[in-house]
């Protein structure tokens, strides 16, 4: 996730290269970062003096050991991407310090994702403007409240691999009914990435829009009733309130 919001603020020139830096373990990673999009790169999480913006994209299990170093760090603003870990918990590593929680999701790849923002009471409405230009970049950017972060985690955080899943499954259904794998993965994709934007377009509930679709002893309606059997719609929402309780069980 770092990486693809690196990416996009290289390509959208929000930021020069020279402007970035990015503090990696690894060696390679470095070596990549460096070649690839021409940015400073550090092992030691070195931050310039002048530093406005610091972003973590760390696993929430390895905050305490990549925070090292960072405590005293010169940045006017910390931006944390870690699934669970709390304003609270982030401020008492980083005391008075202006920070703000983030979730993105993997759509960031393509700018096409959607990031939900949570700021503490020292962020000033420049710095907001700041991140949300950042992740600007890479999709849509929502402020909810803090109290929010673990459902919008369980839901557009790790919504992208529910729907992976069902473009998946989808195309089986089609390869069992006889299409080849190429085309039903193709009309499976185009099919969910139509919909959406349509949706997305028209502001139709999402009820309207299966209504329209559903004739009268149709093929629509067969295949919602057997979706309706197997507990679709409720194996999603358990999906998202499941994850939404990891999210909460990673930040303790």
């Amino acid at each position: 996730m770092g990486e693809a919001i690196l990416s996009r603020l290289v390509a959208s020139h929000i930021y020069l290269p020279s402007d970035v830096c990015v503090s990696d373990p690894m060696p390679e990673r470095r070596d990549i970062l460096a070649q690839k999009y021409g940015v400073q790169v550090t092992p030691n999480n070195l931050v310039a003096a002048d530093t406005k913006v610091m972003l973590l994209a760390v696993k929430p299990q390895s905050l305490n050991v990549a925070a090292i170093g960072l405590v005293d760090a010169p940045a006017d603003c910390i931006v944390s991407i870690l699934a669970g870990v709390t304003l609270a918990q982030l401020e008492v590593m980083f005391p008075a310090k202006s920070i703000i929680r983030a979730m993105p999701n993997t759509p960031a790849q393509v700018g096409a994702g959607v990031t939900a923002i949570a700021p503490n009471a020292l962020v000033t409405t420049a710095q907001l403007d700041a991140v949300r230009k950042i992740f600007g970049v890479v999709g849509t950017v929502v402020e909810v409240a803090e109290s929010l972060m673990n459902a919008v985690t369980g839901l557009s955080g790790s919504g992208p691999a529910y729907v992976a899943l069902m473009i998946e499954s989808m195309a089986d259904g089609g390869v069992a009914s006889g299409l080849p794998r190429a085309i039903a993965m193709q009309l499976a994709t185009q099919t969910v990435l139509g919909t959406a934007q349509l949706l997305s377009e028209t502001k139709l509930h999402p009820a309207q829009l299966k209504d329209q679709v559903t004739s009268p002893a149709g093929t629509t309606i067969a295949g919602i009733a057997q979706l309706e059997k197997a507990g679709f719609r409720s194996a999603i929402i358990e999906a998202v309130i499941t994850a939404t309780h990891r999210a909460e069980e990673l930040g303790k």
